[in-house]
């Protein structure tokens, strides 16, 4: 993994998306989820951010708003010195090509009429990349030898391959525009163990040869300990806690990240280590908890926790924690 240059490559301040899910009548208020609450983080060049959370708490949805695959309710998103939420569509789809995505699931993000090699050069044909197909040819036959795909898998169609071939084409497809970052929503998550190991070491030596930053977005905490070089906690659309992954990992400070590591599996049942059992249900993204977003399954909340709500502030060497105990 690169380190990360002085100035951020990419920016995020007070990002935020909330979907209407319900319009107010007579008076009444509107219903708003609140998948992203106000976010802020940083991704310097040739770095990996990892973010974590249980399921809902609005990873994927970040991930997709800092892209403007999906709207931003508020904030803005700084993408190499230029603001990307005040782009027309136009300019948008221009600057587009540095920054990419990898989706989740490698049987539905590919087109199954298309073939292969169609697939990793539509990016290419959109942004009218290459004046001959020959051009176009040739950068295809790299891309695939530098994911791993035989030049032969060009012809045929995604479905006769297995799911970390797809995900390889998903990579490769990714890679065709040379982006500066590359969001990768959940991208092993529905492989293999064996073949998560592969991809995730392929993807490493993709960043070590192209200096292409990561937003890895994932729930599997070792995964993400293994590619990240700092790690950002989201607990219900906020980030709760962004440190350099070895802090975080041995001295996590909020009580949620906290309970995570705590069910991380390890090899040694003697280690002695406490697993932090989080009561209750996770609050509705609807109808949020006021104060502390944690505060309604936080074994040590106060009722300054249920009323203030915790700024993300310095707690050690680049490591920021949103609460009160912590903060002071």
């Amino acid at each position: 993994m690169s380190n990360a240059q002085n100035a951020p490559l990419l920016e995020v301040q007070g990002l935020k998306k909330w979907f209407l899910v319900k319009k107010g009548h007579f008076g009444r208020p509107d219903r708003y989820v609140k998948a992203v609450n106000g976010v802020d983080f940083t991704v310097g060049a040739g770095e990996t951010l990892g973010v974590v959370g249980e399921s809902g708490c609005g990873k994927s949805t970040m991930g997709r708003s800092v892209m403007r695959l999906i709207e931003p309710t508020a904030g803005t998103v700084r993408f190499d010195g230029v603001d990307f939420t005040a782009l027309s569509p136009q300019e948008l789809r221009k600057r587009r090509a540095d920054m990419q995505i990898i989706f989740q699931d490698p049987f539905a993000s590919l087109d199954p009429r298309m073939t292969v090699g169609d697939i990793i050069g539509e990016p290419m044909d959109i942004q009218k990349l290459h004046a001959s197909r020959a051009e176009r040819e040739e950068h295809i036959l790299d891309l695939c030898q530098l994911v791993g795909l035989d030049h032969d898998y060009l012809k045929r169609y995604a479905h006769e391959f297995s799911g970390g071939q797809r995900q390889r084409i998903g990579i490769a497809r990714a890679l065709a525009l040379s982006p500066k970052l590359i969001v990768c929503d959940e991208p092993v998550s529905a492989l293999d163990v064996s073949i998560q190991a592969q991809v995730i070491n392929l993807m490493e030596e993709i960043q070590q040869k192209r200096g292409v930053a990561y937003i890895f977005i994932s729930h599997d905490l070792s995964v993400v300990k293994y590619i990240s070089d700092k790690v950002a906690v989201m607990y219900l659309g906020k980030i709760v806690e962004i440190a350099p992954k070895n802090r975080l990992y041995d001295v996590a400070a909020h009580p949620y990240t906290q309970a995570l590591m705590s069910a991380i599996p390890i090899a040694d049942p003697d280690h002695g280590r406490r697993r932090i059992r989080l009561e209750g249900d996770l609050p509705s993204p609807m109808n949020l908890p006021t104060g502390c977003c944690f505060h309604t399954r936080c074994p040590y909340a106060t009722e300054r926790c249920a009323q203030e709500e915790p700024e993300l502030k310095l707690v050690g060497e680049n490591h920021y924690c949103a609460c009160h105990l912590t903060v002071g």
